[in-house]
């Protein structure tokens, strides 16, 4: 028998579904009103009824519904969002306790002592830290999430370095079988309109709700990355999204050759483009731009973030520039329509890409294709390279490559709808006066965007001998796994072990953004020191069950962390906490320790997808790696980011012992006979 609250749900759904024809069909009933009854229910019957009814509204209809009543539920995402919980605040004694723990594999015993005596006097009893905790605790009751403004503006709005190479990152997609500009153009036209049917199910809050262990996650990130763009200021950047006022954007921003294009995506009737129509488009823009000598006015988006606001402030000052700016932040997204680069070998041609990808190749080759501050961008080359480049600001990686994922099935799609035969009207080219100040800008910010390029080692590596397939097989979490194999690679070449940092999603709460996996922990460190331990007394079943405990500590602290219960963010929010409250900064985020602990060599994410994928970006230190990972059932694809300036990093040593590695973990599960165990 389905529960009081369920039934009443369904009911009161059907009841919605039906609204127009049954209820009141000479007026039909407005989304406000459904909404309204909706709230009723959710209140006087409470919580539970709430997430049923959730779970009514996200369901698929059946035949008794028409499937018109789900084309657009007006509310339906903030409904959502309210049913979610709040970020909580842990509690300070097990982040201290816990904050000791995780740098013990990383420290001295004797920085150890000295950070537990600051640890000690900070958690006294009406002492500092209490007292900010405090703070912490009223800033949840007063706010939506406690954490989501402060991390916005500390990670991303006031981060000054450029946002190409240091912050955002690429996706490297698989490589298109068209060779010339006819297979460019027609492939862009579909993405195009595999964009805006993504786009349809936002505007009309249809995207389906994702859940993770059962539990319904934020989906707010979606209404954030389409119609957004990044604004430089002098000292803190903002973002602006266009997605939310009446009058929402109707035109996407086409960059080719270094000259920006308006072009209107929907015809007079609301309706999108067709692939027909949008390649007609494209061929206009191609045709009135292949002049290759003009000034790329879009370089100016990769250079340091205060240089880039002066340059900014000093475009706008002239009208011309200043409508061309707005139309280009104003935009859906952008779409890159690259030259092709320098042919290259198969090894190192995904290297290539997905440094493409990033930066765009420098001053010489497609840097200048690109406006960095734009929340998308999607990159076609005519060589068949292609991917996307996003400002990390509003979004993390999982609904960048959902999105990618849904584009990328569309594309696939046979074209059903052939393209009335209307005349288009010509895509608007935005026209820019550069002035000598502008062009001395532009000069500058070339220098300084191709030191970054000569600096960045980029290596593309995809793992043949397993996937994810592998671990699960053995009982292991293929992400553990993976990230052990990342300590071994590590401690093998420098003979040590490093702050490590995974990117843990926190979006089963409203407005979650994330925390940190802090990989590195006493039982990695256990294992990595066995596998080469010249002490013959460790023996393979010693080591196997060092990896069992290592993974599963990994998989302890992941759970531990998308619930809300990491150590990173609370103690950012505490030392945010003591800035806001005018206190002097507590010893505890001065020491040595904290630091180290911050210094992240080893900056990692796993972002999975459906297409045969990954994601790339840059490392987060000077003397550090970024690697990202997209395990596919039969092979694991790795990107791997370091800086050329440092002489003990690099990317292809790194992905060297990586799958050494990966290897040797897989030799040690299968030689560890199963009746032993």
């Amino acid at each position: 028998m389905l529960s009081l609250d369920l039934r009443l749900a369904f009911a009161l759904w059907v009841l919605c579904s039906h609204a127009e024809t049954s209820v009141c069909p000479q007026r039909g009933w407005d989304g406000d009103s459904q909404i309204q009854v909706i709230c009723y229910f959710v209140h006087i019957r409470g919580e539970v009824l709430s997430r049923h009814l959730l779970c009514a509204l996200q369901a698929r209809p059946y035949g008794l519904l028409k499937p018109t009543a789900l084309s657009k539920i007006p509310g339906r995402f903030q409904l959502h969002q309210e049913a979610l919980p709040h970020l909580p605040v842990p509690p300070l004694q097990q982040t201290l306790d816990r904050y000791l723990l995780a740098l013990q594999p990383i420290i001295s015993e004797e920085e150890l002592n000295h950070t537990q005596e600051l640890v000690a006097e900070f958690r006294k009893p009406g002492g500092v830290g209490e007292r900010l905790q405090k703070g912490l605790e009223r800033r949840a009751k007063k706010t939506e999430n406690w954490l989501s403004d402060w991390w916005l503006k500390t990670a991303y709005l006031e981060y000054r370095l450029p946002v190409v190479v240091h912050s955002s990152p690429g996706v490297v997609l698989p490589k298109q079988d068209f060779l010339d500009r006819q297979g460019q153009l027609r492939f862009a036209a579909k993405l195009i309109e595999g964009i805006l049917d993504f786009k349809t199910m936002i505007d009309n809050e249809t995207l389906p709700v994702e859940y993770l262990g059962g539990k319904p996650l934020c989906m707010n990130q979606y209404y954030q990355i389409l119609s957004s763009c990044r604004i430089p200021g002098p000292k803190r950047d903002s973002i602006v999204n266009y997605a939310k006022g009446k009058k929402q954007s109707r035109h996407i921003t086409v960059v080719h050759n270094f000259q920006f294009f308006e072009l209107d995506v929907y015809n007079s009737d609301g309706s999108p483009l067709t692939t027909d129509q949008l390649f007609i488009q494209l061929e206009k823009i191609w045709n009135t731009s292949l002049q290759t000598n003009k000034e790329p006015i879009g370089i100016l988006t990769t250079n340091h973030r205060n240089s880039w606001a002066k340059a900014y402030n000093n475009l706008l000052k002239d009208k011309t520039n200043k409508e061309s700016v707005r139309t280009i932040e104003k935009s859906i997204c952008t779409v890159c329509l690259d030259a092709p680069m320098p042919r290259v070998s198969e090894d190192i041609y995904k290297s290539r890409v997905a440094a493409q990808m990033l930066h765009g190749g420098g001053s010489r080759w497609n840097s200048g294709n690109r406006w960095f501050d734009k929340t998308l961008q999607f990159i076609i080359a005519e060589d068949g390279s292609c991917g996307l480049v996003y400002e990390h600001a509003p979004s993390e990686g999982p609904p960048i490559v959902a999105l990618l994922d849904h584009i990328v099935e569309y594309t696939k799609k046979p074209e059903l709808v052939r393209s009335p035969m209307i005349p288009l009207p010509m895509p608007k080219k935005l026209r820019f006066n550069i002035t000598p100040e502008i062009k001395n800008d532009i000069e500058k910010a070339k220098q300084n965007l191709n030191i970054m390029v000569e600096d960045l080692d980029v290596k593309v590596m995809v793992f043949h001998q397993f996937g994810k397939t592998f671990p699960k097989s053995e009982k292991i979490s293929p992400d553990a796994f993976i990230q052990l194999a990342l300590q071994l690679a590590y401690y093998r070449m420098y003979g040590h072990v490093c702050a490590t940092y995974e990117s843990a999603s926190l979006r089963m709460f409203r407005l979650g953004r994330t925390d940190t996996i802090r990989s590195t922990s006493v039982e990695s460190l256990k294992f990595v020191q066995s596998m080469d331990s010249p002490d013959k007394s460790v023996r393979i079943l010693k080591k196997w069950n060092l990896l069992r405990r290592a993974t599963q500590a990994h998989r302890q602290y992941t759970d531990m962390a998308i619930r809300g219960n990491a150590i990173d963010r609370h103690l950012l929010g505490l030392k945010l906490q003591a800035i806001e409250d005018l206190v002097s900064m507590p010893e505890l985020f001065m020491d040595t320790a904290y630091a180290v602990a911050m210094h992240f060599n080893l900056s990692t994410s796993q972002v999975p997808a459906k297409t045969d994928c990954v994601m790339c970006f840059g490392p987060v230190v000077p003397d550090g790696y970024g690697i990202c990972y997209n395990p596919m059932d039969e092979h694991i694809n790795f990107a791997i980011s370091a800086f050329n300036s440092c002489a003990d990093t690099n990317a292809a040593r790194m992905a060297h012992y990586l799958e050494k590695a990966l290897l040797d973990m897989r030799i040690l599960l299968q030689s560890t006979p199963k009746s032993k165990l």
